[in-house]
């Protein structure tokens, strides 16, 4: 599915560089809308095109029409693992970037055949831009580089994820894949209270403390809408 809005790549102005990477079709694979709209603010303003895909099952439905120059992965996802895709990728000789919140999970997208792997949050621009340039292309550094902080993300797309995070950890799913959404999604946000509610979680006790975490936030960035 295009990123909400699907805005059209902005046009290079006369007498200026190219955006670096102008012309190239990305698809990120990842079930947090905060950290694609992090993604998309970064790489749409680099000149890319970019198609999200929340799950394996709608990655797989992209790729049998479309094949992008360059796909992103996260490695934890609603109905697999992303090294799963990233081998299937990786096999057909398109080049894959691993992505997740847990720093452990760098050697799972490398062996899994991952050209590359970056961690939420990301902390560089020009890096990433650079990176994605080089496995799409082959293209060396630009001549004049300039790094930037990420730009910051809706908060309203960090309002929706805990909210998903909320049904998740209440709702009696997956308790692994849930309390893994939570902590890369916290993580990625800078929360490292809640980070930390999220990593051991033994009682019913902890179970509400940490609904009632999420809850704080989800009122709190309601009030900024």
């Amino acid at each position: 599915m295009p990123f909400p809005p699907d805005a059209p790549t902005p046009q290079t102005p006369q007498g200026r560089d190219r955006p670096p990477l102008q012309g190239l079709a990305l698809l990120v694979v990842d079930d947090s809308r905060f950290t694609c709209d992090a993604l998309r603010l970064i790489l749409q303003r680099a000149g890319a095109r970019l198609r999200r895909a929340e799950s394996l099952e709608i990655a797989r439905l992209h790729l049998a029409f479309h094949r992008p120059d360059l796909a992103i992965v996260d490695l934890g996802l609603p109905d697999g693992r992303g090294q799963d895709l990233i081998a299937e990728l990786s096999r057909e000789g398109l080049p894959v970037l691993g992505l997740s919140g847990d720093p452990d999970g760098r050697d799972a997208a490398l062996d899994a055949g991952a050209a590359a792997f970056i961690e939420k949050p990301i902390g560089s621009v020009a890096a990433l831009v650079r990176l994605i340039r080089q496995l799409a292309t082959g293209a060396g550094p630009l001549d004049r580089e300039q790094d930037t902080a990420p730009p910051p993300a809706d908060p309203m797309a960090l309002r929706d994820d805990l909210v998903r995070a909320a049904g998740l950890i209440t709702g009696g799913g997956d308790p692994a894949y849930a309390l893994s959404f939570l902590r890369s999604l916290a993580r990625a946000s800078g929360d490292t209270a809640l980070e930390a509610a999220a990593q051991d979680i033994r009682t019913a006790f902890d179970r509400a403390k940490l609904a009632r975490m999420i809850e704080d936030r989800v009122t709190a960035l309601g009030m900024m809408a």
